[in-house]
């Protein structure tokens, strides 16, 4: 039965990703943030993200270089964390400029932070334009003709955007039930 050929090694398991270069991943962010805690809780986001994508099939084919693979996934884990933190302290320099009158309670803010996180993480994948397109008609109620001269683009090209970024939304949510 011997052919010379060896067969093919299975896929490297999250597990083995984990116990080989946990300590790695953490002690690269480490580096890259200066912070211990939040480098710790960005690995564990990173091992998450590889299990959540798991689900939808095998998430670590054989790995020439595990390593790249881990920094890729983790600067994606922290772009997307920036990107959070961005929104939300924009969020919270918006209140604080409201009158008095229009404040909110600690509870009414933490939904409008995660519903803020919700249409963030939605959205995520869209290109600028398409995004821009996007929030600009569904929540500032702009017209197609005039977010098209906004963005430099043709009417047409809002169409498409829109379109594009309503069926990302639709199969983010149906994802979402699953």
């Amino acid at each position: 039965m011997s052919s010379g050929a060896s067969p093919p090694e299975a896929p490297q398991s999250i597990t083995s990703l984990y116990c080989d270069h946990h300590g790695w991943l953490v002690r690269w962010l480490r580096m890259r943030l200066g912070c211990s805690h939040q480098a710790a809780d960005m690995a564990q986001d990173t091992f998450v993200r590889l299990l959540l994508s798991e689900r939808k099939g095998p998430a670590t084919p054989l790995l020439q270089k595990p390593r790249y693979y881990l920094a890729t996934i983790a600067r994606r884990v922290m772009v997307d964390s920036f990107r959070r933190r961005a929104l939300e302290q924009a969020y919270l320099q918006a209140l604080a400029q409201q009158p008095e009158a229009y404040a909110l309670s600690p509870e009414d803010k933490l939904l409008m932070v995660e519903a803020l996180h919700a249409v963030d993480a939605m959205l995520d994948g869209l290109g600028r334009k398409v995004k821009q397109a996007f929030l600009l008609s569904q929540l500032q109620g702009m017209g197609y003709k005039e977010i098209a001269a906004k963005l430099g683009v043709s009417v047409s090209s809002i169409t498409q955007y829109v379109a594009k970024a309503s069926e990302h939304c639709l199969l983010f949510a149906l994802e979402s039930e699953l």
